[in-house]
């Protein structure tokens, strides 16, 4: 059985590694662009204008609805044919422009994190205590300065647990883009299982990998929630 995870041409060692590497790319890509579209989802939930409002929680609603596997069917195809449209408007002699499964993997994973992220920021947001804010403003801060001192900083510490939960699903949701052709761990081993006619061997593997990943994510996210609690009274 270890032959088969050897490197070289009779192993498939370096194939698992190889789509490890790119699971754990897309991962934190999509991270941050994730977090960024959930920070500004949340602001809109916030809003105090009731249009945006409605676009926020809009944006929430339908992207927690959607099965994350139909989103990436449609930006890896709807972008892709936008893309293309859009080029031959400006330009009928221009090449065909060919949208990455990587690319699309990094949007819709985005997309789909940014919906559950901004439920939970717009939740930290409001678990700050109103005496604070009002304190705030009592000394004479601006909204601006109640923000950056006040609401920002302790939001690290409400959101933490929530988006722990969504970095651990976002892992295992990389796991879809290899129905679109990406080279990442669950192609290789899809590959692999083609080849050997070992399912078993492989997609233990695979499950170890994922659980692996999960497993030492969980033990950061926990020294990352001890920090961010420090100083703080337990009841």
């Amino acid at each position: 059985m270890f032959e088969l995870f050897s490197y070289g041409p009779l192993g498939w060692g370096d194939e698992i590694l190889a789509g490890l590497w790119v699971t754990l790319r897309l991962a934190v890509t999509t991270l941050p662009v994730g977090l960024l579209i959930g920070f500004a989802v949340a602001g809109l939930s916030l809003s105090h204008n009731r249009g945006l409002r409605a676009l926020g929680v809009g944006y929430t609603t339908l992207m927690r609805g959607l099965p994350e596997i139909l989103t990436l069917f449609i930006v890896y195809n709807g972008v892709g044919l936008l893309l293309n449209r859009a080029m031959a408007m400006l330009s009928p002699e221009a090449a065909p422009v060919e949208f990455s499964p990587f690319a699309a993997g990094v949007v819709a994973l985005a997309l789909v994190f940014a919906a559950f992220a901004a439920e939970v920021l717009r939740g930290a947001f409001l678990a700050v205590p109103e005496g604070q804010i009002m304190a705030g403003r009592a000394i004479g801060m601006t909204p601006r300065q109640i923000f950056w001192r006040i609401k920002l900083p302790q939001l690290w510490r409400f959101a933490l647990p929530g988006m722990g939960n969504l970095w651990l699903n976002l892992l295992k949701d990389t796991a879809l883009v290899s129905v679109i052709a990406l080279d990442d761990l669950m192609r290789a081993t899809k590959v692999a299982v083609g080849v050997t006619k070992q399912p078993f061997t492989f997609y233990l593997v695979a499950c170890l990998i994922y659980w692996l990943l999960c497993l030492v994510s969980e033990l950061g996210l926990a020294r990352l929630e001890q920090r961010a609690n420090r100083g703080v009274r337990r009841a």
